[in-house]
């Protein structure tokens, strides 16, 4: 049964956005609350909170100062934020300039909730050996974080029991470095740009729930396809990335996981 009270479902921190970047944690966030969890703040500079605020009445946002991005002067009011949440999503248009850099390679360190490694975090972080999270690499992504080829030898070669790889593709790749799955829900209309930051909100929304590293890859990437297949069935390729956040609610309803 599901908690009766605020919070009980689930709680989940994202740290993105900056200057130009708005809209990705904004579709991050909305979509970790179509999937379930009951709180969702969003860590981002102040301009783009407020940009934020103007979007959804849903989304909370925690103004970073004084920045334009997320640099080393947010580090220590980060650190003091991460242990209030169930699972920490970072990256969704976090930008990838050197100072933000420094403050992710220090902040992730001393993360001990789950956390989801998404879009700039993987540049970011690229080579670096991380724990109790899933990361969310396309192809690129992989190929720079990884430094191999983005298939699945490697993704099976590279995933551990708290360290699951999600290889976004036309067929997604997860795996836990014993079990894998192949996920062939969606269609070629979701190359449009916002959708995989979608996909990392359902994700973190359900390990935020309870679930499993793993789990909650693998149904994520289940939950985003298919809500994808009902936005093209209605609208064809002129759908959107916001388009699969009006889906969600039947994709979930459908789904007894």
């Amino acid at each position: 049964m599901r908690g009766q009270h605020k919070g009980e479902n689930g709680k989940v921190l994202i740290i993105g956005g900056s200057e130009e970047y708005v809209g990705a944690p904004a579709l991050a966030g909305l979509a970790a609350l179509r999937s379930g969890c009951d709180i969702v703040k969003i860590a981002t500079p102040e301009k783009v909170a407020y940009a934020i605020n103007t979007m959804s009445p849903d989304l909370i946002t925690i103004k970073l100062k004084p920045d334009p991005f997320v640099g080393v002067d947010n580090i220590d009011r980060l650190k003091a934020l991460v242990n209030d949440f169930d699972c920490v999503l970072i990256g969704n248009g976090l930008g990838t300039k050197r100072e933000t850099r420094v403050a992710i390679n220090k902040l992730i360190d001393d993360i001990k909730k789950p956390m989801v490694i998404d879009a700039d975090a993987i540049k970011l972080l690229s080579g670096k050996r991380l724990s109790n999270c899933v990361i969310t690499p396309h192809s690129k992504e992989f190929e720079l974080f990884f430094s191999e080829e983005a298939d699945e030898e490697n993704v099976l070669k590279h995933s551990r029991k708290d360290f699951v790889v999600l290889l976004k593709g036309k067929t997604d790749i997860i795996s836990d470095g014993e079990r894998i799955y192949k996920n062939e829900t969606g269609n070629d209309a979701m190359t449009v740009g916002g959708t995989g930051d979608i996909l990392a909100g359902i994700v973190a929304s359900f390990i935020a729930q309870g679930m499993p590293l793993y789990d909650a890859a693998y149904r994520a990437a289940i939950v985003n396809g298919k809500a994808g297949d009902i936005a093209f069935r209605k609208l064809g390729y002129s759908m959107i990335a916001s388009d699969l956040l009006g889906c969600l609610p039947d994709v979930m309803r459908e789904i007894d996981f």
